[in-house]
């Protein structure tokens, strides 16, 4: 039998995953990893998994790969499957076990807390924060008796984690999430991995040098409750957007925000974060382009075209724009 694991890269998957290997330990010539840069969500397309394997999906929208999940369970794998991100119908079946909740105060690491029980509770914390959940972050400490330097330190390592799954490909991040994950595996606690990782620095350094350059941008269009920014067509404004977005938005948290990058090929990225007031939330704003998605508070394009911008401009500030 394999187990096929298929998570998110950024810090919500990878603790995701981080939490169920240390407790479910297995062989690592039983075990594949299937994941990429954050914005590489149709991940179950890459398993061929047979009869008697197993799969378990991390922090990737259902909906985004509903028609392979079908194919894998018809195949005759059994699928457990955590989410936070829309998932539309949920799907019956014996081999099929369902861990999704769409709720603004959750992300995928948490989901999987509460199916351990708590018993790597460091990691939902450092994932928390990474997913932009810093409130919910500073509780789940708080409540496991966290002192506020060890509370900082994981903030941090969530923030890099994250800021480290951002790019076009996986040549424009610090670490290949997969190889990444395997770095963190021996690690318990993640303030251990802190200690003892020169992963940690490497990611500090990077993320500092990065977010120095990104900080100086201006907006592209601004008005009351909406602001528009364009990056450069670079690396390390790849791997800046989705940390951007969410500093920003702590610093303007009643306006809704739209960041463009654009990609190699033509087009362009966008990531998108709306106040939790707001009657239409991230995901469903993002659903009305082609390849858009993503939760209540946080959501984004995948592949914008470049003939598409006015019309996305024009509707996100009709949209969140004070009226």
């Amino acid at each position: 039998m394999k187990h096929y694991y298929a998570f998110n890269g950024d810090a919500d998957g990878l603790c995701a995953l981080q939490q169920l290997r240390l407790a479910e330990p297995a062989a690592s010539s039983d075990i594949a990893l299937i994941t990429g840069v954050k914005r590489d969500i149709k991940l179950l397309g890459r398993i061929e998994a047979t009869a008697g394997d197993a799969v378990t999906v991390l922090d990737i929208s259902l909906d985004q790969n509903r028609d392979d999940l079908v194919r894998l369970l018809g195949a005759g794998a059994s699928v457990r499957y955590f989410d936070h991100h829309h998932a539309g119908e949920l799907p019956l079946h014996p081999d099929l076990t369902l861990h999704i909740e769409d709720a603004a105060d959750v992300c995928t690491s948490i989901l999987v807390d509460r199916y351990l029980g708590g018993r790597y509770r460091g990691w939902a914390v450092v994932a928390a924060f990474g997913d932009s959940l810093p409130e919910v972050g500073r509780a789940m400490a708080r409540a496991s008796g966290m002192d506020a330097q060890t509370t900082s330190t994981l903030q941090a390592l969530g923030v890099y984690l994250n800021y480290n799954a951002y790019g076009e490909t996986v040549a424009d991040l610090h670490f290949d999430p997969a190889g990444l994950s395997t770095l963190l595996q021996p690690f318990g606690d993640p303030l251990e991995f802190v200690k003892r990782s020169e992963v940690y620095g490497r990611l500090a350094a990077g993320y500092e040098e990065d977010m120095s350059k990104a900080r100086r941008l201006t907006p592209m269009r601004q008005v009351p409750g909406a602001t528009l920014l364009m990056l450069p067509d670079a690396p390390w404004a790849r791997r800046a957007i989705g940390v951007l977005a969410n500093e920003l938005m702590h610093v303007q948290p009643d306006s809704a925000l739209g960041i463009l990058s654009p990609k190699m090929r033509g087009g362009f990225t966008v990531s998108v974060r709306v106040p939790a007031h707001r009657s239409v939330g991230a995901a469903d704003f993002c659903r009305t382009f082609e390849t858009g998605g993503g939760r209540k508070l946080a959501g984004g394009i995948n592949h914008l075209p470049e003939p598409d911008v006015d019309r996305f401009t024009s509707s996100f500030e009709a949209c969140f724009g004070a009226h």
